[in-house]
């Protein structure tokens, strides 16, 4: 089978990581993939790096979240170059499949009209408004097919398939014990979306009863993102006080998670089941998280972790957890018996393969959305 992949970004954020690791996997059922990609990130080298031919396309840069007028307008003006650079790369190489890793690529794929079967991966909720009117219209116009990380991402959307994310889990494992001095982590993009802000304000009650803790926060602002740039300025402000350190971004995290005792995900309401909780999960590290998106729908409460709903929550059942090694050491081998039921990526890869290899197309476009 030939595939024609995009994605909208070419630095390394979770669902391109994703995309990185299900690579392998395409090229082992004799695949031919070409991948398109914008700007100039490590993804390139990466995919290269794997023996597969990459090619450019011209999508963005644009900032998260909200749209400016004049993203609005370039998306708008660069919408049918896009298309034709879609047209093109699909007739190049004759694809039997186009797989689209973002929603940005979804009105040019609609507009390039290439008569293939398509895939949209979704990895991000898409709140109502023009953005989702936008990308159901361009969904009902490919007959395409969805595949969504989670329940909540895949509520706009009708008949789509709900795929949760693996792992692959570290190469060694080991029954870990709580440190005395407890290390507590928030690891992923610096957004507000992440919530590093209030990871910071958690880690200042936690640091009141358990004064040799120590904090970290791993991650860096990516897609040249001037908001998550200025957030991540507030981010080192307030921290400024605590015995926290901000460590950049880390390529390999299972040394990392490995070296924790305690993992915090403080995500906002918009947030998927975030990557970062599998992978903390493999390594039997616990997590507390707020009870937002689709995080409730990998955490078992009180089993394998913990929902929170608020700073103080999160504060109070961090302290709870850390000085009782008995509740600890149990939250601990049940993170790691749900990696292993659940969350491996030798499970999601073989159920991506399912759909992308006997593609039946579906229309994917709920009423609600228009």
């Amino acid at each position: 089978m030939n595939i024609l992949l995009l994605d909208q970004f070419s630095d390394l954020g979770g669902a391109q990581q994703v995309l990185l690791e299900f690579l392998p996997a395409l090229q082992a059922q004799g695949c031919h993939v070409l991948v398109g990609l914008p700007g100039e990130g490590e993804l390139f080298a990466r995919v290269r790096a794997l023996g597969m031919e990459t090619a450019g396309i011209d999508c963005g840069p644009y900032t998260s979240g909200r749209k400016s007028a004049s993203d609005l307008l370039r998306f708008t003006a660069g919408t049918p170059r896009l298309a034709h650079q879609i047209g093109r790369l699909a007739a190049r190489m004759d694809a039997d499949l186009i797989y689209l890793n973002g929603p940005r690529l979804l009105p040019a794929a609609a507009r390039a009209r290439v008569p293939r079967p398509t895939v949209f991966h979704a990895h991000s909720y898409l709140p109502p408004g023009p953005s989702r009117r936008i990308t159901g219209l361009a969904l009902r116009r490919l007959n395409a097919r969805v595949i969504a990380q989670c329940a909540f991402v895949a509520k706009p959307w009708r008949h789509a398939s709900i795929i949760y994310n693996g792992v692959a889990g570290p190469d060694h494992y080991f029954e870990r014990k709580p440190h005395p001095a407890p290390r507590i982590a928030c690891i992923g993009r610096i957004s507000p979306e992440k919530g590093q802000l209030d990871f910071v304000a958690a880690a200042v009650l936690i640091h009141k009863a358990l004064p040799a803790a120590r904090f970290f926060i791993h991650g860096a602002s990516l897609f040249h993102d001037p908001a998550a740039i200025h957030y991540e300025e507030r981010v080192r402000e307030n921290a400024a006080a605590l015995p926290l350190e901000l460590t950049g971004w880390v390529n390999d995290i299972y040394p990392v998670l490995s070296c924790l005792d305690l993992l915090l995900v403080p995500s906002t309401a918009a947030e998927a089941t975030t990557r970062v909780i599998l992978e903390a999960f493999s390594t039997g590290l616990p997590v507390i998280a707020f009870r937002n998106g689709g995080i409730p729908e990998v955490i078992d409460h009180g089993i394998d972790g913990y929902l929170v709903d608020s700073v103080e929550q999160m504060a109070a059942e961090s302290v709870r957890l850390l000085t009782s090694a008995q509740t600890w050491t149990a939250a601990s081998r049940a993170a790691r018996e749900t990696w292993r039921r659940r969350f491996t990526l030798d499970r999601y890869h073989k159920q991506l393969l399912d759909v992308l290899l006997h593609y039946p197309p579906l229309s994917a476009i709920h009423p609600a959305a228009l």
